[in-house]
C-alpha cells in the first residue's frame, strides 16, 4: 500500500477537512508549494511533465495538479479545491485555502496509518442444495465421499474464529455459517453493502475446493484474483461528473487490483508454509469469477485442493489438515493487513 505503485499519470485518492490557515500565510493569495512543504514538514514531489504536486508526511499523501480543482488524499477520497497555479517563475503556487486543507489533513493524524481494514467477509463456496464439486477416496474398503461445500465451510469457520480473536475491532463476517445456499448475487450484495466508517476498507475472501473431472492426477492449491485489465463500475456516476467519475474509477481499479494481488500472494505464501510439504502450490492465477468481478473491493478466490485426486480428497477430509489450511489463509491475511495499515 505505497505511493510507488501509483507513480503514473493518474491522480490518487483521499480525504478532505477544513481548519484555520497559518497566520504566516493568512494575508497571501497564493503560497509556493515549497513553502507549504516546509511548513507542513512534508516531502514535496513536483512532476513538470504531468504537472502533479505531491506532499507526503509519513504514511499519508496528498496530490493535486496545476489547473485542476481536485485534490486526492491517501489514495481514497477526492476533495474539490481551488486549483494550484503556475507562476511566471515556473514555480507551482497554491491558493491559501488549499494550504488550509492540506494543513488540516496532515494534522489530524497522531500516529499510525489513516486507512484500516474495517471488515473481512469470508465466503464459503456453495452450500445447501449446491454441494459444489465432489470426490471420494477409499479407506478400509469403504468409499468416503468428499464435498466441496463442507471443506469450504470447515475452513471458513476456523478462519472466522481466528480473525475474530485477533481483530475484535473489525467486522469479521460470513456469507453462510451453516449448510445453507446464498446465491451468488446474494453473496455479492452482502459484500457491497457492509457498512463501513470513513477511510475503512473491506476484503472479500472466497473459499473453494477444485476438481479435474477427466483426470484424477492434478492436485494442489491455487489463489485467484481478477485480471488487472478487467473493468468494473466502482464509482457511482450519479454522484459526480462523467469525466471525474472515469478518472476516479480507473484509479480505484488500479488500487483494488494491486491490493488483490498482494492479498493473493500473501495467502499463497501462508498456505505454502502450512501445507506446502503435503500439497503443491500451483501459484497465483487470474480469472473473472463472478464473485471477484462483482465485489467492489479487493477480493480473492482460494482453491484449497482437488477433491478428484483421491489422496488430496483424503487430506481435505481430515480436520487437522483443514485447520492448517485455515491457518495458512489467516497468516496471509494478517500479513497483508499489517502492511496495509502500516503497523
Amino acid at each position: 500500500m505505497t505511493a510507488k505503485r501509483h507513480n503514473s499519470a493518474l491522480f490518487i485518492a483521499g480525504v478532505f477537512l477544513l481548519l484555520s490557515i497559518a497566520p504566516a500565510f493568512a494575508a497571501e493569495k497564493t503560497v509556493s508549494a515549497l513553502d507549504v512543504a516546509k511548513t507542513l514538514g512534508a516531502d514535496l514531489t513536483w512532476d513538470p511533465l504531468s504537472q502533479e504536486i505531491t506532499f507526503t508526511v509519513g504514511d499519508h499523501t496528498a496530490q493535486c495538479r496545476i489547473g485542476t480543482p481536485l485534490m486526492f488524499l491517501d489514495y481514497r477520497e477526492t476533495v474539490i479545491v481551488q486549483a494550484p497555479q503556475m507562476e511566471s517563475n515556473a514555480q507551482p503556487q497554491l491558493p491559501a485555502a488549499l494550504f488550509t486543507q492540506l494543513e488540516t489533513f496532515f494534522k489530524q493524524f497522531d500516529t499510525g496509518s489513516f486507512f484500516r481494514v474495517g471488515a473481512i467477509l469470508i465466503d464459503p463456496g456453495h452450500g445447501g442444495k449446491d454441494p459444489g464439486t465432489t470426490g471420494s477416496y477409499v479407506e478400509n474398503g469403504k468409499t468416503i465421499p468428499v464435498y466441496e461445500k463442507k471443506i469450504a465451510l470447515t475452513v471458513s469457520l476456523s478462519l472466522y474464529e481466528m480473525l475474530r480473536k485477533t481483530y475484535p475491532d473489525k467486522k469479521i463476517l460470513l456469507t453462510r455459517s451453516g449448510d445453507t445456499y446464498p446465491t451468488l448475487p446474494e453473496r455479492i450484495e452482502m459484500a457491497n453493502n457492509v457498512p463501513l466508517k470513513k477511510n475503512e476498507a473491506i476484503l472479500y475472501i472466497s473459499i473453494h475446493a477444485n476438481a479435474s473431472p477427466f483426470n484424477n492426477k492434478p492436485y494442489g492449491f491455487e489463489v485467484w484474483y481478477l485480471p488487472p485489465d478487467y473493468r468494473r463500475d466502482l464509482i457511482d456516476k450519479n454522484t459526480t461528473s462523467k469525466e471525474i467519475a472515469h478518472i476516479l474509477n480507473s484509479m480505484l481499479e488500479e488500487e483494488f487490483s494491486t491490493e488483490s494481488i498482494l492479498i493473493a500472494k500473501n495467502i499463497s505464501d501462508g498456505l505454502e508454509a502450512q501445507i506446502g510439504k503435503e500439497s503443491k502450490n500451483r501459484g497465483l492465477k487470474e480469472k473473472e469469477w463472478f464473485v471477484v468481478r462483482n465485489a467492489k473491493m479487493p477480493s480473492v478466490l482460494i482453491e484449497l485442493g482437488f477433491v478428484t485426486n483421491p489422496e488430496e480428497a483424503k487430506r481435505l477430509n481430515t480436520p487437522s489438515y483443514l485447520q492448517k489450511c485455515a491457518q495458512g489463509i489467516y497468516n496471509g491475511l494478517t500479513a497483508f493487513i499489517s502492511r496495509f495499515e502500516g503497523q
